[in-house]
């Protein structure tokens, strides 16, 4: 999982960490800490947290984890289409 790439996500949804958090099933009271320390890289969320993230956001869960910034943003218009 590529830390901007969650971080950008959220931005562009216009959402809190907090927010993303909680929306993904993470508990109100750690919700921001836990998004923080995702977005920046000091821990890492399981495949499982990525797919509630990216149900929230409304992006595919490769987004995450495409290495190519713009393979990444192909994928996002893609998935827009849909």
């Amino acid at each position: 999982m590529l830390p901007a790439r969650l971080k950008n996500a959220r931005l562009r949804a216009n959402l809190t960490q907090e927010k993303l958090g909680v929306l993904s099933g993470i508990e109100e009271a750690t919700a921001r800490s836990r998004v923080s320390q995702y977005e920046s890289g000091v821990h890492r969320p399981n495949f499982e947290m990525m797919c509630a993230f990216a149900k929230v956001l409304d992006v595919p869960e490769c987004y995450f984890y495409t290495v190519d910034d713009q393979f990444a943003e192909a994928v996002l218009e893609l998935y827009k289409r849909r």
